[in-house]
């Protein structure tokens, strides 16, 4: 996820990670259970630590995003005086770009959101750059309050070879599924009802495109948002397993397939028949789907990480829906996952303070305040009220979904170097610069350089 972000790893998805391959580059320093601090020297009573500062990278700059982030560091600090936050807030492509020299620098932060992936977090990791915190999950319960299969997101062998088990590195907020919004207004303008099947769904581009609206907003330039729109189309065609193969860089799995060439001509087939908006893939995302809120086009494929600030911009107007069920039959399949888990780094000045901090803000009480401003808690979402209507979709699609094993890992996390391929390589196959075939032989090459197949 990587989303907004984000690419991030799906839940309800078990503990059976067994990814073996190393993050290139980084330290050639490991971690080694010297990184975590021994369990009875965890000191959890922040309010006695003294005169804290703790600096905080996050990425969570979006506007029910920001509000949850602003209203927590105030509760927090209000607790405990004496400790104070410094909050760096950034998009998602600047805190990806500047927090592996920002993690080697003299001043680095103290909390970060690391994105899950081998080539970030998997990478601080091996450079021992971020704290094992096994001892701070026993001390205050996130072994017991986070299911096995969200921590399994944020874990990492010490050695940052395996990822999805080993110890965990971080803790997430939120929870992200990706599915389709669309225009409700517009539907019942277009005499569309929602749709329930692909087929339907083809019908419904159709029947828009013939009476002059856009049928799909896709805002590309910075080339990932096409991987989820993609993902959406893969789970169509392609099994649930052979796509969690995949996502993982786990071995056994083909890029070069019936089903996935499939998914690739259905983007390219979309581009031919004019469904997308003009000048797509030279379009940034936020003005994407910002003009989405501004009546432009009818569907929207992204993740739950919009539904704050398309709820406020739209009102009653917009609604979310999960993918159709694969073709094949089956109940939905789509990505999703965890938010950019909160992290602490080896340079922190004060590591139980740290820790206190990410406590708080993933406590229950936390993810009331989540769901309040519009946000999916990643774990406690059914004890939680939606805050208006779009949230209730969202919360409602992201319970079923993953009650029904259909959530698969956002595809760039398979290999280090996947989300520059991906996102290259769909970028040039909607530009009709490759064929799908050209296009899945690029994805293969890279997973198959990763997985030695």
């Amino acid at each position: 996820m990587i989303h907004i972000r984000r690419s991030l790893v799906g839940l309800g998805l078990g503990a059976a990670l067994a990814l073996s391959a190393c993050a290139p580059g980084g330290s050639s320093s490991t971690t080694d259970e010297s990184s975590a601090p021994a369990p009875g020297a965890v000191k959890t009573d922040a309010a006695a630590l003294g005169d804290v500062t703790l600096t905080v990278w996050d990425q969570e700059v979006r506007g029910g995003q920001e509000k949850q982030m602003s209203t927590l560091n105030a509760e927090f600090q209000k607790k405990y005086p004496n400790i104070t936050i410094k909050r760096v807030s950034r998009s998602f492509d600047d805190l990806v770009k500047t927090l592996r020299l920002a993690l080697t620098g003299a001043d680095a932060p103290d909390v970060v959101q690391a994105n899950n992936t081998r080539s970030q977090m998997g990478e601080f990791v091996k450079a021992n750059q971020l704290v094992n915190l096994d001892p701070y999950a026993v001390a205050y319960g996130w072994d017991k309050r986070y299911p096995q299969s969200v921590r399994n997101v944020a874990s990492y062998s010490p050695d940052g070879k395996t990822f999805g088990s080993g110890s965990l590195f971080g803790m997430p907020q939120v929870g992200e599924v990706v599915g389709i919004f669309y225009n409700d207004a517009k539907l019942k303008t277009l005499g569309i009802n929602p749709p329930k099947t692909w087929a339907e769904f083809d019908a419904a581009l159709a029947t828009a495109k013939s009476k002059g609206e856009v049928p799909l907003v896709l805002g590309n330039l910075e080339k990932w948002p096409a991987g989820h729109v993609f993902g959406v189309v893969q789970g169509r065609f392609t099994k649930a397993d052979d796509i969690r193969k995949l996502g993982f860089g786990q071995s056994g799995g083909n890029w070069v397939t019936p089903e996935n060439t499939k998914a690739a001509q259905a983007l390219v087939d979309w581009v031919d028949k004019g469904y997308f908006n003009s000048g797509f893939n030279g379009q940034d995302y936020d003005p994407a789907w910002q003009g989405f809120t501004k009546g432009q086009g009818l569907f929207l494929i992204a993740g739950s990480w919009l539904q704050a600030d398309l709820s406020a911009a739209m009102k009653t107007d917009v609604k979310f829906m999960l993918p159709p069920a694969p073709e094949a039959g089956g109940t939905a399949v789509t990505t999703g996952g965890s938010g950019l888990p909160f992290a602490i780094t080896q340079k922190a000045k004060n590591k139980d303070a740290a820790a206190a901090y990410i406590n708080f803000i993933t406590s229950p009480e936390a993810m009331k305040v989540l769901a309040d401003n519009g946000n999916l808690p990643v774990v406690e979402t059914a004890a939680q009220k939606a805050p208006d209507a779009l949230a209730t979709d969202v919360f409602t699609a992201f319970g079923t979904v993953s009650e029904d094993n259909g959530l698969v890992p956002y595809l760039d996390w398979a290999t280090p170097t996947m989300g520059d391929t991906l996102g290259a390589t769909l970028q040039d196959l909607l530009a009709k610069k490759v064929t799908p075939q050209q296009a899945l032989e690029a994805l293969q090459k890279d997973y198959g350089d990763f997985t030695g197949q």
